[in-house]
């Protein structure tokens, strides 16, 4: 099942190689079973595809840094609902066993997780670029992994952060010992609001910021009883309120715009500029959560209910605008947790 908004997500995923700011483009790449993509630092991933159709879903997630030191990290995930601590299970690439001398974990959710060891991770790969899948095989179940385009994505990778033919490089190695350093995390300062508001304020604020819009002609937000409700409106710093409408809603999202005024005069209301945003104008963001006390704004657009797919990302307020703090995304609905997406952008925040 592909997301919903697919053409607006790769929309999105092309503009990231334009908008980006460091010297590391971000992108996303498709390997024919396998995805894989970089963020601004050099950090990369990759994630084999479970099938759409997979009754039984299991999955591996490769990552390494950038620099000639980074080791490389695989993790196996096999949903279920295990509620022992430890789980037996066996591995094999095309019938032939690979072995693991421990048993894998569930987490809160009962899916198990596989670390592999350093020196597991480089046998995997070899062994990986002669077969084509990986069974595994836990009580009561036994679940498949393509490795088709797995090679590729970790060349792929490999070439992003200069490895090839290095001795650091995990498929094309050569002699060669020097590698670029990952690039330095951008630092963004978040600023924290300014007091709070009154429910009969944040009212006012609101009605007067869709009156206004209305009187513009403007028709971004549908003017419905129960959106209505979810709009929102916090003091910022030097005077400012950010004010959000809720837009449009849908089964599992909920689009809202938002924008800056002075005071509380609506007729000095600018869209915030939210470079990645969902839609045709990018002061809109979905499911989206502004914290106040942090300063800090979270998304989370959603491909369908359960939200294996989508875009997620965040930004901060740092008293002139919000800036781009985190993304990460997933263009197929096959079961994989948010928390296992691939990253295109990060930083730190203070």
């Amino acid at each position: 099942m592909k997301i919903m908004n697919m053409p607006k997500l790769l929309a999105l995923v092309g503009g990231l190689t334009l908008l980006s700011t460091g010297a590391v483009a971000e992108e996303m790449e498709a390997f024919r079973d396998w995805r894989a993509g970089c963020d601004n630092v050099r950090h990369c991933t990759a994630l084999s595809l479970p099938k759409e159709d997979d009754s039984s879903i299991a999955y591996l997630r490769f990552e390494r840094s950038a620099g000639a030191d980074a080791p490389a990290g695989l993790v196996l995930r096999v949903l279920g609902d295990w509620k022992t601590p430890s789980v037996p299970l066996g591995l094999k690439l095309d019938g032939v066993s690979f072995p693991v001398s421990r048993q894998a974990v569930p987490d809160e959710s009962g899916t198990l997780s596989l670390t592999f060891q350093p020196v597991e991770v480089g046998a995997f790969l070899d062994a990986a670029r002669k077969a084509t899948q990986l069974s595994v095989d836990v009580p009561g179940m036994t679940a498949t992994v393509s490795l088709s385009g797995s090679v590729a994505a970790v060349l792929w990778i490999d070439e992003q952060q200069g490895r090839l033919d290095t001795t650091s490089a995990l498929i094309r190695k050569g002699k060669g010992m020097k590698v670029p350093a990952a690039l330095p995390l951008p630092v963004t300062t978040a600023k924290a609001g300014a007091g709070t508001l009154s429910d009969a304020d944040k009212k006012a604020l609101t009605t007067a910021m869709r009156e206004a819009l209305t009187r513009q002609g403007e028709d971004l937000c549908e003017d419905d009883e129960v959106l209505i409700d979810s709009d929102e409106a916090w003091p910022l710093d030097g005077g400012r309120h950010l004010i959000g409408l809720a837009c449009s809603r849908g089964a599992y999202n909920l689009t809202t715009a938002f924008w800056l005024i002075k005071g509380k005069d609506v007729a000095t209301a600018k869209p915030v500029h939210l470079p990645h945003g969902e839609s045709d104008t990018d002061n809109t963001l979905v499911n989206a959560d502004f914290d106040p006390k942090t300063g800090r704004m979270e998304f989370f657009s959603r491909g369908r209910g359960i939200g294996d797919c989508g875009v997620i990302g965040s930004f901060a307020w740092t008293g002139e605008t919000f800036t781009r703090t985190g993304l990460s995304m997933m263009g197929e609905c096959r079961g994989i947790a948010p928390a296992d997406w691939i990253t295109l952008y990060r930083s730190s925040v203070e």
